[in-house]
Parts: C-alpha cells; structure tokens; sequence
C-alpha cells in the first residue's frame, strides 16, 4: 500500500507542479486514503490531462500521445523518491532495454555510455517530459517504425503498471459442455483473467490463484495437444497451447507466480526496482563516507598550513625583534658588550630550534600530503571495482539466459524421447499379441493336422481290411467258378442237351489307387459325405 501511495503521490504532484498551487509538489501521505476499488489509471488520466499540454513539447514525436501518457505513467513508476521527480540513468538505461527487447532489437550499450558522457553535470537525471522526448525521438530506436515501437510501450506498460506477468492466446475447455474456446489469458500476481479477444473488452472469468493452487501438464487427448491443468480449491481448469514451448513457459510463469504468493513477494519488476534502489542508496552511502573522509584530510591539511603559517609569523617576529636588538646594541655597543654576546647566542639557538621545527612541519605536510594521493588512488581503484562488479553482473545475466535456454531444450528433448519410449512399447505390446495369435493359430492347425492324420490312419486300416475282404470273395469266387466250370462239362458231357443257366455279366469293378474296389459306388459316396462332415464340423 506504501508503493502504491508514493505512486499517487508523484502523479498529483505533475497536476499540482501543472496548475502551479505548489511548486514544492509535496503531499502528506497521511493526508492521502486510498480505497481498494481505487482507479489509479484513472486518476493518471486525470493528472496527464492537466499537464500535458502545458509541458509535452511541440516537436513532432515518433509515438502518439496515447503512448506519450504510458511513458508518462512507467516514468512515476521508476522516478525516484524526492521532489522534483527525476529518473537517474540507471532507470533510464533499465526502461530503454526494456523496450529494445519488446521491438526485438539489439541493446547499443556503447550508445548510452555515449550519450551518459554528454549528460550535464549539474543534473541528476530526466524530468518526465525530457524522457518522453528521449523516447519520442528515436534516438534508440532507429529503424523502428511508430506500430513497433508503439507495441514494444504498451508491452512494457502492462508488465510494469498493470502488472501483467504473461498473456496469449490458448484454447479452454468448458465445466458444462465440455467444448473448448479459445481465449485471451492475462496473467496477474494473483489471478489469470480470460477474455473473448485481446481488446480486453468482454471478460468471461477469472481463475484466482493462492498459495493452494498448483499446475501440472497433461498428456495429450481428444486430439488436443500441450494441455496442462490449474488445480484450486474448488475448480480444475483444462487449457491448451498453442505449441510445446508455449506450453512450457506458460506452466513455469504460473508456478512462479503461485511461489511468490506462497513467499509474500511482490511481483519481480517490483522486486528488481527496490534492489536497484536499495544498490544506489548504498553506493551513494559510500560515495558520501568517501566524501566525508576526504573532507576530513582536506581539514586536517588545513590545519597543518595554518600552523605553518603561525611558525613562519614566529620567525618574522624573530626577526624583527632580533633587528631591533641590533639596533640597540650599536647604540649602546659598548655597555653591553657582554649581554650582547649572551643574548645573540641564545637567539642563534631559537633560530636553530625554529628551523627544525619548520623542516619537521615541512616532513609532516609531505606524508599528509602522500596519504592524499593514496586516498585518491584508493578512489579510482574503487570506482574500477565498481565497473568491474557492473560488468560482471551483465556477464552473469548473459549466463543465465544461456542455462535458461538450455534447460528449455533439453525439456524438449526429453519429452520427445518419453514420447519415443511410450511408441516403441505401444508396438512392443502390439508385436506381442500378434505373435500370441500366430501361436494360437499354429496350436489350431496343429490339433487340426494331427485329427486329420488320425482320420488318414483309420481310413487306411480300413482300407487294408476291405483288401483283405476282397482276396476272400475272390478266392470264394474262384472256388465256386472252378466247380461250376466241372459241373458244366459233366452235364455237356453226358447230357449236352441242357442249357446251363449262366450267371449274368458282372458291373465293371471300380477301379481306386490302392487298386480294385472292396465296396459299391453308393458306399463310397456314403463313405465321403461322413468325411466331408467331420471336415466341416473341425
């Protein structure tokens, strides 16, 4: 609440400093209630209205005015604490990378460093209408056009003020009907909002997040990939993004969010605005101990001169005074001859003793005087210290986004491999069930092959035992011919008259591959329809 009211407390002073009722701009912060159904946006409105036209120059800008109020807005955001506000250059620096990345373009630190070297002395910082101008011209933006550079504002407006984590495009799945929609997702400190389109303009619900909320990613289904679900209390949430990497960053921006409420933290660029408040409060404590310390020698070094100067008045009042003793001796030269001599010793032993004490205070002046030097020595070696901590802080940065990009692909890589692992056993187990049918189809025909064997054996023991019962009719039949053949030429040979009545002509016998036939035509046929039946019943 304390943030939020030092916020307030620089946007009223723009339309006091506007209306010139106070040039001091100063507000009681006790004087000031905010409510929590407070509009701050609104009041910035309110306050840009009063201010801009007595104080936006008249030059044409790059951005409209629209954007010029955001800047306006993000530079109460990052101003400094005291009145007339201002922004140093470390926040200037911060803001103009900030928009550098949202246009995709290259940071151009030497640029700055440039342009911090032309910087005036006597000023601090920018006043809020010198940066809108900073950014209007496009002094670091060239190449940009206004839509860019429009879109890379209005990014860093709804990440820094409106406190907007995370936003896109995703697909939600209903509690009701089941159907998925695609939504608008803006992620906050402690909600996500969803709305019908980016414009922000019909809201359809929110997914409030605390310390009880968790995410985790779901395989995919209902031909729906790179879901993942937001568990709370009361309600599960089903969403789908656009591609793996969306998928990815989404799941990481709300786990952070939830751990930073389960910490009590505050959002990371405000976060990151206090460390850099609370870095330049303790440079500039150092800068000011260094300062003080320098002022000390400077008034001990003081001191030192003006003892020195007392000791050389010694020795010119010395020297008068030994002038005036010359004098007196040479008027009175012959009474005191004697004390003359006593006197002009001892003032040859003051000016001994006075001498060296003026090459002792001259000694002691050098080693102050070298202790100086060492202090502005000390001075410059401190300052290089501080480059080289700067320097190895972006080193640092630079490190850090690489890891962060690493980690992505290898979590790429690894669900593809997981995703390889769960095809290769999809087709193992496919592999195994065939192979249990082919099994179970080669035991049927096995079975089959082994009843049909056993039919083959029956039939050829039947067979034998149909040959065996032909050679019997035969030799029956052989008999019974030979006795008929004698009968009939014992009757011709005594009778010869009678007609013997001959059996009549036999049906030709069938003939079969194992030889002739022990049986008829219909019992062959009788014979096949059983063993097409038993063929057909297996």
């Amino acid at each position: 609440m304390g943030g939020l009211k030092d916020e307030l407390l620089k946007t009223i002073w723009h339309a006091f400093t506007a209306l010139d009722l106070d040039h001091s701009g100063k507000v009681s912060k006790s004087q000031l209630k905010v409510q929590d159904n407070f509009d701050k946006l609104e009041l910035n409105r309110m306050c840009w209205t009063l201010c801009v036209k007595k104080n936006l120059t008249k030059s044409p800008l790059l951005i409209e005015e629209e954007d010029s109020f955001k800047v306006w807005v993000i530079f109460n955001f990052l101003s400094e604490d005291k009145y007339p506000l201002i922004i140093v250059p470390e926040e200037i620096e911060y803001l103009l990378k900030k928009l550098t990345d949202a246009m995709g373009g290259v940071w151009q630190q030497e640029q700055f460093e440039d342009y911090k070297v032309n910087f005036d002395d006597g000023k601090d910082g920018l006043s809020v209408w010198e940066l809108i101008e900073l950014v209007g011209t496009g002094q670091f933006s060239k190449g940009m056009d206004r839509q860019t550079v429009s879109m890379a504002i209005n990014e860093v407006f709804n990440e820094l003020i409106l406190d907007v984590l995370k936003q896109g495009y995703m697909m939600k799945k209903g509690h009701k009907r089941k159907n998925w929609t695609e939504r608008w997702f803006v992620l906050k400190p402690n909600m996500i909002s969803y709305y019908v389109s980016e414009d922000l303009k019909d809201k359809k619900g929110d997914i409030v997040l605390d310390e009880n909320c968790c995410v985790e990613s779901l395989p995919d289904k209902d031909g729906k990939k790179c879901l993942f679900l937001i568990k709370c209390l009361d309600k599960t949430f089903e969403i789908s993004a656009s591609d793996k990497k969306k998928k990815q960053e989404w799941i990481q921006a709300i786990h952070s969010t939830i751990h930073l409420l389960k910490l009590g933290s505050p959002p990371p660029h405000k976060e990151a605005r206090q460390s850099r408040r609370e870095r330049r409060k303790k440079l500039l404590a150092e800068q000011e101990e260094l300062e003080r310390q320098m002022k000390e020698l400077q008034a001990a070094n003081e001191n030192k001169q003006r003892e020195l100067e007392a000791v050389r008045k010694k020795l010119e009042e010395a020297a008068s005074r030994a002038a005036e003793e010359e004098k007196k001796r040479l008027e009175t030269q012959v009474e005191l001859q004697a004390r003359f001599s006593t006197e002009l010793e001892r003032e040859k032993l003051i000016r001994q003793q006075m001498e060296e004490q003026v090459a002792q205070k001259s000694c002691e002046l050098e080693q102050y005087l070298q202790r100086v030097q060492e202090l502005e020595d000390m001075y410059l070696k401190l300052q290089e210290a501080l480059e080289d901590e700067r320097q190895a802080r972006q080193d640092e940065e630079t490190v850090r986004k690489l890891q962060a990009r690493l980690l992505e692909e290898e979590s790429s890589k690894r669900a593809e491999l997981e995703r390889w692992h769960l095809e290769q056993q999809q087709a193992i187990e496919m592999t195994e069930a065939e192979k249990q049918e082919l099994e179970n189809q080669r035991i049927m025909k096995e079975r089959a092959l082994q009843e049909a064997m056993a039919q083959l054996e029956q039939l050829e023991l039947e067979r034998k035992q149909a040959l065996e019962q032909y050679e019997g009719v035969k030799k029956k039949l052989e008999m019974a011919t030979s006795k008929t053949k004698s009968w009939k030429d014992k009757v011709a040979q005594h009778e010869g008259l009678i007609r013997l009545i001959e059996p009549g002509s036999k049906n030709p016998q069938l003939i079969t591959h194992w030889g002739p036939a022990a049986f008829t035509q219909a019992e062959l046929e009788e014979r096949e329809k059983s063993w097409k039946g038993k063929k057909g019943t297996e």
